[in-house]
């Protein structure tokens, strides 16, 4: 514009010409009531959602196993697995109540205890034991807990139950998982839960033997033959293992104290509240009325601690020492810290697992076992040739009731993690009469 003095006259013109256009004035409308005055929103979420609550509970979640999402995604679609692994499937099961009894459907029995195809995913998270989160938006919705319900165990088919009622019973939430997976006569056609007591009374009768006709066979047993990884529950309760010989009783933990007393005790660097990690943290251990008296401030505590966890390995080693065939270890052994968990837990670093070859589930087989037992069946047409012809030089595992007996109490022990810490007196007669029924 070369004359900026005639556009802005042009502009001011314009205006009154706009407003001079504008008709006439509506009706006034009706007044109307002021509507009430709303809640805030952000300051309702402050209540839960500030740097000492919920801010500072999902930084500390962070360290939890619960939290790192590798197994909610190997597992998301899995209706058997769900239950424990998916969000959406744990609460399925708890508010459904999902039975664990076995259903028998014209002699062949299956179990019950899954998801729903529609729930089976989710990655565990606050509402996976606070399911009343964000409904009212109150600050009072983290209780009640998804379940405090008494828990049927799924291993024994129902028959037995878990209810640890101190507390409210908040450790049965903890249990509702932590318990181990049932064994099941697979090779035989009623496909029913393994009856433990049987493996006691006959403890020298025939459970496996590839000379055999397979119906004879309780069933056929391969490296991931194991009581699954939860069995802390279990041992914790006093009630997962194959109890031969007697005197079976339950330390103090088992009634006077609950998961949350240690696993959520005030925190110590990455140990403690909502990472629910016990190792290091002790600060649950010396509370008054249990170790205050003498307390435990380390791992190399003597009394109540490293004198409990030394014993239990050494019976741990006894044990496996004893379950060996032809100077084969039947168990399996794996010093990778990596792939075994329990790495360090005994001698010879067992992971729980069946020494049983395979070069494609158990890559560390050759490098930590001098020798293991052949492959059961046709191999995978994974395997190369030269797995195959090895596979064929190795000897084929046999088993009895006694040694099948010892190999799940092996494993329920060993994957306790806590080295007798949780039960000790149960852990402890367990292992001294596995060890004795053994030849």
């Amino acid at each position: 514009m070369k004359n900026p003095i005639k556009f802005l006259l042009l502009l001011t013109v314009t205006g009154f010409i706009l407003i001079s256009c504008e008709g006439p004035m509506g009706p006034a409308g009706k007044d109307g009531l002021d509507g009430l005055a709303g809640k805030d929103a952000n300051e309702t979420c402050k209540i839960c959602h500030n740097s000492t609550s919920v801010d500072l509970i999902s930084v500390q979640y962070e360290f939890s196993k619960h939290g790192y999402g590798e197994a909610a995604f190997e597992e998301a679609g899995s209706t058997s697995c769900g239950p424990c692994h998916l969000q959406e499937a744990f609460k399925y099961v708890c508010k459904n109540n999902t039975p664990v009894a076995f259903v028998n459907t014209a002699g062949v029995y299956s179990n019950p205890y899954v998801t729903s195809s529609s729930t089976a995913y989710g990655e565990i998270g606050c509402s996976t034991c606070h399911s009343s989160l964000h409904t009212t938006f109150a600050g009072t919705e983290f209780l009640p807990l998804t379940t405090t319900a008494a828990v049927p165990m799924t291993m024994w088919s129902g028959t037995k139950t878990i209810n640890l009622t101190q507390k409210g019973g908040e450790s049965n939430l903890c249990i509702k998982c932590h318990q181990p997976r049932p064994f099941t006569r697979s090779n035989t056609t009623d496909k029913n839960v393994l009856n433990y007591a049987g493996l006691v009374s006959a403890p020298t009768a025939v459970f496996y033997d590839a000379a055999q006709s397979n119906s004879l066979n309780v069933l056929k047993p391969s490296y991931r033959t194991h009581t699954h990884y939860g069995t802390a529950g279990a041992v914790y309760a006093g009630q997962g293992g194959v109890e031969f010989g007697t005197g079976y009783a339950n330390s103090w933990h088992t009634t006077g104290a609950s998961c949350q007393d240690c696993h959520m005790a005030p925190i110590t660097g990455k140990a403690g509240g909502h990472t629910f990690v016990a190792k290091g943290n002790f600060n649950g251990c010396n509370v008054t009325g249990c170790h205050s008296a003498t307390p435990i401030t380390s791992a190399t505590t003597t009394k109540y601690w490293k004198l409990t966890r030394d014993a239990v390995k050494l019976k741990l080693d006894q044990l496996a020492a004893k379950l060996t065939i032809g100077g084969v270890d039947i168990l399996n052994r794996n010093g990778d810290a990596e792939t075994n968990l329990w790495a360090g837990l005994t001698t010879n670093n067992y992971d729980g697992y069946l020494n049983i070859y395979d070069p494609i589930t158990n890559p560390t087989v050759q490098t930590y076992n001098t020798k293991s037992f052949q492959y059961i069946g046709t191999p995978p047409s994974t395997w190369t040739q030269a797995q195959k012809d090895y596979n064929a030089t190795l000897p084929l595992i046999t088993l009895t009731n006694a040694q099948m007996g010892a190999l799940i109490n092996f494993q329920l022990c060993l994957r306790d993690y806590s080295l007798g810490i949780h039960n000790t007196t149960y852990t402890t007669t367990l292992l001294t009469n596995t060890i004795a029924a053994l030849p």
